[in-house]
């Protein structure tokens, strides 16, 4: 790993960034083979911690199907959808998190344990309230209050991986830091899984009752209450092992702080002055604009199609279940698109993916306009969960194609001297890119859709004190012009227009040479 110091200069000169030559054991230890020998343990910590990660993530997830079985609106729907922001906004506090701890307690350890407490304490509160919250059986769900809890719980979830992100290039040997992202992405994918697939199914009554009860009973076989207290006592525990058996301060920790106490690392003003030039330069400024548009096209897809689906009568456990065959898949899928955009332009894979990620899209779309007229009197066929999984399939083909060939553009133009900076500054614009389409798309459903009361004319459903009226008539309000599909259509042509006119802009990054993306001027010693 090259060391990054600063070039002594007069007071009245440019500063400037130097990267040093590693030492030669430091190049050694970078092409050794890896040797999980005497970090078997310090794997299967890293493992854990991110599926402990995984598990709000998953259950921020699961949240919007129990709103919409409980009668919440799209426009409540958007305002919840907030809760999955600051994942896309970790990069704002990250440099916090790296530069300010107590050295005696461990750098990763200073923010790891209270952030982890307060997970587990949040969860523990949400446990004794959170079905009052949500509403159901006449009462409203509390919305704004369960976005703010979530939005905190997300927030802690994100601190606490910048600190283990952090952490697991020390804790490892130099040999084994490429297992890392494993542990990453299958922990975060098995707590995900447990937070979501797992919550879902078992707290459905239906899904208990038909395939793993014998007497059926009239709820699940877990409560979100439960579900949120078993993991708060879980977080109270693991966090409290952590801090008193597993030592930060080990010898590698304290060879890293040597080495950059000795030459330089970048504090807190330096980062972010940073992130300063980085949205200054003209090629991210465009780069910014192309991944803060590219999603509005999906949004629609992305964002609404599930509810529809659970408006239309699909259980939601069967929903959640429907992504355990895909699982082996989205293992697959980087590994199979990687060999595609390893190349020099990756890009060109992620334009030939666009069109027809856009026509899956539309299909998406067709489902859930005929999922009504398939499902009679309740019953699911069992060719429509083919159709679903065969769909959604495909369609994941083509998000991973995008995905992938970004990751290869942004390692490919990140600027060595401040990497992971520009990586998480390229990555939180992709994520946001996601984010803020679907929150519009969901909270425009409810504008662009018309309704009208079933034995009223007048009454046009729009509005509590409406929908009551209607009902206490004995009518119901139905859909006269769903704004879901509005919606979509106009994404699609959207898609279209965004392709035709931006293509030639991806193209053109694409070509600038690598020494327009660096933020700092390198030399060498």
């Amino acid at each position: 790993m090259s060391a990054i110091r600063r070039k002594p200069t007069g007071s009245n000169a440019d500063q400037e960034l130097l990267i040093d030559e590693p030492p030669k054991s430091e190049k050694e230890a970078e092409h050794q083979k890896p040797d999980i020998r005497g970090d078997r343990r310090n794997i299967a910590i890293l493992l854990f911690l991110y599926v402990l990660q995984g598990i709000p993530i998953g259950l921020i997830a699961a949240i919007p199907m129990l709103l919409q079985n409980r009668g919440a609106s799209y426009k409540q729907q958007a305002e919840f959808s907030f809760a999955y922001w600051p994942f896309s906004l970790k990069l704002l506090w990250a440099p916090i998190v790296d530069s300010l701890y107590i050295r005696r307690f461990g750098r990763r350890k200073s923010w790891l344990v209270p952030v982890q407490y307060l997970l587990g304490a949040f969860m523990l509160l949400l446990s004794l309230h959170v079905d009052r919250w949500l509403g159901g059986n006449g009462v409203d769900p509390n919305v704004p209050l369960l976005t703010l809890l979530f939005f905190l719980l997300n927030f802690l979830a994100a601190t606490q991986d910048i600190a283990v992100d952090g952490w697991a290039l020390t804790m490892l040997k130099r040999c084994n830091v490429g297992y890392a992202s494993t542990c990453n992405s299958v922990g975060q994918t098995a707590g995900y899984f447990l937070g979501y697939v797992v919550f879902i199914a078992l707290e459905s009554k239906d899904f208990c009752n038909t395939y793993i009860r014998d007497v059926p009973l009239e709820e699940g076989m877990i409560t979100l209450p439960r579900f949120l207290w078993f993991w708060g006592i879980t977080f109270v525990v693991a966090t409290t092992l952590v801090a008193i058996f597993k030592k930060e301060n080990d010898i590698e920790d304290a060879h890293m702080d040597a080495r950059y106490t000795e030459e330089h690392e970048l504090n807190i003003h330096e980062s972010y002055k940073i992130l300063w030039d980085m949205v200054r330069m003209r090629p991210v400024q465009i780069l910014a604009v192309i991944l803060l548009t590219v999603k509005v096209t999906f949004a629609a897809s992305d964002a609404v199609t599930s509810l529809k689906l659970i408006d239309a009568g699909v259980p939601k456990d069967k929903l959640a279940l429907l992504a355990i065959p895909l699982i082996p898949l989205q293992l697959i899928l980087p590994l199979a698109v990687g060999r595609y955009t390893n190349g020099p332009r990756p890009m060109d894979v992620y334009l030939k993916a666009i069109p027809y990620r856009i026509i899956m899209a539309t299909v998406a779309t067709g489902l859930a306009y005929i999922t009504p007229y398939i499902i009679r009197g309740g019953a699911v066929p069992a060719y429509y969960y083919v159709l679903l999984i065969t769909s959604y399939a495909i369609y994941q083909v083509f998000l991973y194609s995008m995905f992938v060939a970004a990751m290869a553009f942004f390692a490919k133009i990140s600027d060595p001297a401040v990497g992971g900076t520009y990586m998480t500054f390229l990555n939180t614009l992709c994520n946001l890119g996601g984010n803020w389409p679907n929150t519009v798309v969901l909270w425009l459903v409810d504008v662009l859709t018309w309704k009208q009361c079933s034995n009223n004319a007048e009454n046009t459903c729009q509005g509590k004190e409406e929908q009551q009226s209607c009902e206490a008539s004995a009518g119901k309000c139905e859909i006269t012009f769903d704004g879901y599909y509005l919606e979509s259509g106009i994404c699609v042509l959207y898609g279209i227009v965004w392709l035709l006119l931006v293509r030639k802009w991806i193209v053109y990054l694409q070509d600038l040479p690598v020494r327009s993306w660096l933020v700092v001027k390198q030399k060498s010693r």
